[in-house]
């Protein structure tokens, strides 16, 4: 197989860059903290960083650009491996990736908004990975993963947009929610595919048999909401007519989740966190709809029960799971990540249902999210640093 690479040049590389898992999933999670911990003191007064004008721009953007499209990028490009049996991303073509990403995530605050380049270079190093990552499918002719290449062209050019329009919270508002139904969109396919699978695998249970109409239409809406809210302005995606839309699509998630037996995962906490994070996304399609009827919940509280919740807690699950299965380790968790799953989930309810239900606790209900999430990913930082920074335990190329 392609895939089996000389031993002695593997070992030359800096097991940091042996594979794409290993530093976007690190400083990924590392930079989510530090981006975090910025935003809380921002928002506090604490502290003001010279080169960030619009605060809310900075946190959102950061944390789906910054944060969330990395890690997909340390997904695909470590996933096309196992898909084409050919080497993946490494050494210094990979730094080189790694520094074009960390570039503007360290720059930004201080060099500010209007640095052309580093906008520049924040929209140069995901097409570099979609390069990376379409090379080795073209060759092996497996068009159906060549699907992710649009996918991250697509990231880029809304990550232009988001530069270009920062100014105009109105189209920036919805910008920024489009990114997280994408992601959304990107969980649901990916979810259909593992979740089962790794339930199956880990219970001893037959694998739960998809219902093919089930599977079309949970995310044949979803694809539908995504493009709507591509094509149309925020006042047709929020209005009255779109709630039949965002209901069905709630309960089509809802019932094709509860179909992979969800309940006999708790005492895996691999499993349930894939589970929960993946729950999040029927309640984020039900608060939309509840937002078309003109009940007292944001837009801004709607799209964290997809961002803060569905992503933040299935990326946590899946860079866990993924760290462990591709160093070559058992696929089983203590404590402490366990406790940082159950934070990601405290962290999306605290920002959503404390301003919900008590507004006077607005501000408290956003600084106890802000620190689960980062007592979350520092705990997985804390964790996987060894994992990540070392060989695979096994011995084997990666």
């Amino acid at each position: 197989m392609h895939q089996i690479l000389d031993s002695q040049k593997e070992e030359r590389i800096v097991p940091l860059f042996r594979l794409g898992f290993r530093p976007f999933f690190l400083l990924g999670a590392l930079f989510s903290c530090l981006a975090m911990l910025g935003w809380l003191g921002q928002l506090n007064g604490w502290l003001a960083l010279p080169g960030i004008g619009n605060p809310v721009w900075w946190h959102a953007h950061e944390m789906l650009f910054g944060f969330g499209a990395t890690i997909v990028a340390g997904f695909l490009l470590t996933a096309v491996q196992n898909w084409t049996a050919h080497p993946g991303v490494r050494s210094w073509p990979l730094a080189l990736v790694v520094g074009l990403w960390a570039a503007p995530r360290c720059l930004l605050p201080w060099l500010g908004e209007n640095h052309v380049i580093l906008m520049a270079m924040d929209l140069a190093w995901l097409p570099l990975c979609a390069w990376f990552l379409a090379r080795p499918i073209i060759v092996t002719r497996q068009w159906r993963n060549l699907f992710f290449v649009p996918l991250l062209l697509v990231l880029t050019l809304l990550n232009g947009a988001s530069w270009l329009w920062r100014a105009d919270w109105s189209l920036m508002e919805h910008l920024l929610i489009t990114v997280v139904l994408l992601f959304t969109t990107l969980i649901a396919v990916m979810g259909g595919r593992v979740i089962p699978f790794f339930t199956a695998r880990a219970t001893g249970m037959e694998k739960a048999t998809p219902l093919p109409w089930l599977e079309r239409t949970a995310l044949a809406l979803l694809w539908l909401i995504l493009l709507l809210w591509l094509l149309l302005p925020t006042p047709w995606v929020t209005s009255i007519q779109m709630f039949p839309l965002y209901i069905v699509a709630a309960g089509a998630h809802l019932y094709r989740q509860l179909r992979w037996r969800p309940a006999t995962t708790v005492a895996q906490p691999l499993l349930w966190s894939l589970h929960l994070a993946y729950l999040f996304i029927p309640l984020g399609l039900a608060a939309l709809a509840a937002h078309t009827a003109g009940l007292p919940i944001t837009l801004s509280l709607a799209s964290h029960l997809l961002s803060a919740g569905c992503m933040g807690t299935m990326i946590l699950g899946m860079i866990a799971r993924v760290s462990l299965g591709h160093s070559g380790r058992a696929l089983q968790v203590g404590r402490r990540i366990t406790a940082a799953f159950a934070l990601t989930v405290l962290s999306a309810i605290v920002r959503v249902f404390l301003p919900l239900f008590w507004p006077g606790l607005s501000l408290a209900g956003w600084n106890l999210s802000g620190w689960s999430w980062i007592a979350a990913y520092g705990l997985f930082v804390w964790v996987y640093t060894p994992i990540l920074t070392s060989p695979r335990a096994d011995g084997r190329p990666g």
